[in-house]
């Protein structure tokens, strides 16, 4: 009898196809809605999940005594209930970095939007405006910048040597710091986090979502940073208290702000945000590419072979590793 894998939620034929040409012998992916009648009814045979983060709380994991192993497509993990993962002693994987390219581009994505102002020239070209002021506000070159880095895991690193392809100096605050050799092959340097606000004249986030990082900026750490600063967000919108960054933006307490996330998602239609000039918005969309799906699904799967072969999984989230 082959191991049922539940795969949620349902996406496009052409990524489901991918994964069920790369479904290992032995195993049969279901794909079903999460939340449905039908996915807790094919949920209480499955052995293992395979897809985006939902909310998977108590009921989703009372309804699965199977279960020997949530796998996630994506690095997130908030969504997920711990505690109740926990008790029913279930491990939960995120993907290993699949989605690092990905993210890591859309980081550089934003900050030369926002400092080539490319949605406001944009709009100007459509509106009939040729060639408006360039010079109020201004529009500024990535070279002999100074990035800071928070967070220097698998995309924070892929940031950093893009970056340096843009001749921009890179500094970075993380709570593990590198050795010197590493950090001189990374050509990066760590400061202190304080040190990181007041110095750089980009500061992009890449932490996980977790009690530690929630409001990791607010009013007090944005008033440490630069006027002509830029902040971008392509990890977790809690990171940022959104009513701080507002009022620092429409303030000119800092410069711009480019963000791929958001503490409500989707946000109300009426966010304060959408009002202001110096805020570059995408829709949580740094992650999902055409090619990483199949790096996501190669992990996934991989992860879930070891698991049925009585070996330990990969990447198991920090909270649940013993």
């Amino acid at each position: 009898m082959m191991a049922k894998i539940l795969f949620a939620p349902k996406q496009p034929d052409a990524v489901v196809d991918i994964a069920r040409s790369m479904t290992p012998p032995g195993f049969e992916l279901v794909v079903v809605d999460p939340g449905t009648p039908e996915f807790y009814k094919e949920a209480t045979d499955a052995e293992y999940y395979l897809g985006l983060a939902r909310q998977m709380g108590g009921e989703f994991f009372r309804s699965a005594p199977k279960l020997k192993l949530v796998q996630l497509l994506s690095a997130g993990y908030d969504r997920v209930d711990v505690e109740a993962a926990r008790k029913a002693k279930v491990p939960v994987a995120n993907n290993g970095g699949a989605n690092a390219i990905a993210v890591s581009e859309h980081a550089i994505l934003l900050m030369l939007a926002v400092l080539k102002r490319l949605v406001s020239f944009h709009n100007d070209v459509v509106a009939g405006k040729w060639r408006p002021s360039i010079a109020d506000p201004p529009v500024y070159e990535m070279s002999g910048r100074t990035l800071g880095i928070v967070g220097l895991g698998n995309i924070g690193k892929k940031v950093a040597r893009r970056a340096a392809a843009f001749d921009m100096r890179v500094q970075y605050y993380d709570i593990a710091r590198l050795s010197e050799d590493q950090e001189d092959a990374l050509g990066v340097r760590f400061v202190l986090f304080t040190e990181l606000l007041r110095t750089s004249d980009i500061v992009s986030l890449h932490v996980p979502l977790d009690d530690t990082t929630r409001n990791l900026i607010g009013a007090r750490e944005l008033a440490m940073m630069k006027k002509s600063a830029v902040i971008i967000n392509t990890c977790r919108g809690p990171v940022i208290d959104e009513s701080a960054l507002y009022k620092a933006l429409k303030d000119r307490q800092i410069a711009a702000a480019g963000l791929d996330v958001m503490v409500e998602e989707p946000p109300s239609p009426n966010h304060p945000l959408f009002t202001l000039p110096n805020v570059t918005l995408t829709p949580h969309s740094a992650g999902p590419t055409w090619e990483n799906w199949t790096a996501r699904f190669r992990n996934g799967f991989d992860n879930i072979e070891r698991v049925a072969a009585g070996r330990a999984p990969k990447w198991v989230i920090p909270e649940l590793q013993a």
